[in-house]
């Protein structure tokens, strides 16, 4: 019997060894292999890394990735992916086909195409991360085709200024796919369309910052002037936990979280609004939860700070407990984005404690996010603080 577990055992590291050493690391930029990163594409293998040299622009690289198990990644910095005017079948800059890509550290600018519907990253396979990244200026950031069987991981990138200008293109634009993580981002200024829009059937938002500069304000890119911050219009089981939620005052719609307006045609119904901080400078109000009439079920409303003038929800039979409704909230230093609460009972150790969904998923918020596209762990004291951030 031992003998046979051994070579059983054998067998399997010399699988696994095959599989390693057939894996390659394909080195792009100047004096490398590959001039561009489409050269390297066209020729990976599953499972090959991509490595593209950073601090150098690649202008007009546009093409489709075939390749599944991709790892493609910029390294000695960022590289810059330029449309530059080109695109790949009508679609935008990379047309990732492939099944479980994963895209880290790049930063893609200027994809425009006939439709006005250009993405970055046009992701048309099941299964796809990225990470650490920067997009921006184009007509889309990414632009999903529908696959309820492909799951979507976004974390750690900031996404500005992305859309055409006529409220149809988004900073991203997530079609009905399984699930999204969208957590640790920092997506601003969306050009008239929103600062995400999802279609998915579940929503994992978390300890991300959605908001926008004002007219003439330097940023990382131009001013914009999104509609929703979040857009989740088939509604779906989502859980928008800690994220720090802001509308400018120059805005194409005074709804900051839309859920289910399109229609509540996704089976899950749920949606969780736990421990965020929402700040409304629109002085005329609007609504922060915005919920489509076809949505049955009570949206879940806790823990959440509400800055400004507003409607705090349409909908009448919304569960609202331990919120904290403000014209002016205080913050440590609102200006600069530092929103951890001063002193008032009405907020500090003034929550209830998040529970758990009937699926099983934790709704107390164990991060926080921390500016630029970044996070880091949210420490209690034994209570519970009201808000994004606890406090001092």
């Amino acid at each position: 019997m031992n003998k046979h577990r051994n070579n059983a055992l054998l067998i399997l590291a010399s699988l696994m060894a095959a599989g390693s050493a057939s894996a390659a690391t394909l080195s792009v930029g100047p004096g490398k292999t590959y001039a561009s990163p489409c050269r390297a594409f066209a020729v990976a293998k599953a499972g090959d890394i991509v490595e593209i040299t950073g601090n150098t622009t690649y202008s007009g690289d546009v093409c489709g990735i075939y390749t599944s198990n991709l790892t493609i990644r910029g390294v000695n910095g960022r590289p810059k992916i330029d449309a530059a005017g080109q695109n790949a079948m009508g679609k935008g800059t990379w047309v990732v086909s492939g099944n479980n890509v994963t895209i880290e550290n790049v930063e893609m600018f200027g994809a425009k195409v006939a439709d006005k519907n250009g993405a970055a990253l046009r992701l048309e396979g099941t299964g796809f991360t990225l990470s650490n990244s920067f997009l921006h200026d184009n007509e889309n950031g990414i632009l999903t085709a529908p696959n309820t069987s492909s799951n979507i991981l976004i974390e750690y990138t900031e996404f500005g200024h992305n859309g055409y200008g006529d409220g149809y293109s988004h900073n991203l634009y997530i079609g009905n796919v399984g699930s999204l993580t969208f957590r640790y981002n920092y997506s601003h200024d969306a050009n008239i369309g929103h600062n995400l829009k999802s279609r998915a059937l579940t929503n994992m938002i978390a300890y991300n910052r959605f908001s926008s500069t004002a007219p003439g304000e330097v940023g990382t890119t131009a001013a914009g002037r999104p509609s929703y911050e979040i857009d989740l219009p088939n509604a779906g089981t989502s859980y928008v936990i800690g994220n720090v939620i802001e509308q400018p005052a120059a805005n194409s719609n005074p709804n900051m979280l839309a859920y289910g307006e399109e229609g509540a045609s996704n089976p899950g119904q749920n949606l969780y609004v736990v421990n965020n901080t929402f700040l409304n400078d629109y002085s005329s109000g609007g609504t922060f939860v915005m919920v489509g009439s076809g949505v049955t079920t009570p949206v879940l409303l806790q823990n959440n700070i509400f800055g400004g003038i507003g409607t705090m929800t349409n909908q009448a039979s919304a569960i609202s407990k331990t919120n904290y409704r403000s014209a002016s909230p205080g913050f440590v230093n609102r200006a600069a984005y530092d929103l951890r609460p001063l002193a008032n009972p009405l907020v500090v150790n003034a929550g209830s404690v998040p529970g758990v969904s009937p699926s099983g998923v934790g709704l107390k918020p164990g991060a926080v996010y921390k500016h630029r596209a970044s996070g880091t762990t949210r420490v209690y004291d034994g209570y519970y603080d009201i808000g994004a951030y606890e406090a001092q």
